[in-house]
């Protein structure tokens, strides 16, 4: 089993209101920038965690639970893994408990995924 980096911050200053939890999906640094400008302008608005995938990756993954966690919630789950597979599990799980997912730049088939051009 490979052990993914899990960072979590958390945002006490946040405006009134609960906070908005994102969970960031990354590999080997894929959404720092995006990462970094959340937590920059986000005015603390966010309880943000990542949770990185620092190691190789074989082309075709057949048990991406060596991969991804089980269980997780999130308000909003952020994909920048860069193994198709891998993005497809997490699409799929994250539509399994109804968490919105956005994967800029992807081509998935499942359509529940956002997918903006980036």
């Amino acid at each position: 089993m490979v052990d993914a980096v899990v960072d979590t911050e958390v945002r006490e200053d946040a405006a009134a209101g609960r906070p908005q939890k994102i969970v960031v999906f990354q590999q080997n640094g894929s959404g720092q920038s995006k990462i970094e400008g959340i937590r920059r302008f986000g005015g603390g608005s966010f309880l943000l965690e990542v949770i990185s995938i620092d190691t190789a990756v074989p082309p075709i993954v057949d048990d991406p639970e060596e991969y991804l966690p089980e269980s997780f919630q999130a308000d909003l789950v952020l994909d920048f893994l860069r193994h198709p597979d891998l993005s497809y599990e997490l699409v799929k799980r994250c539509v399994a408990r109804g968490i919105p997912v956005i994967a800029s730049g992807k081509k998935l088939e499942i359509r529940e995924a956002l997918t903006p051009p980036t």
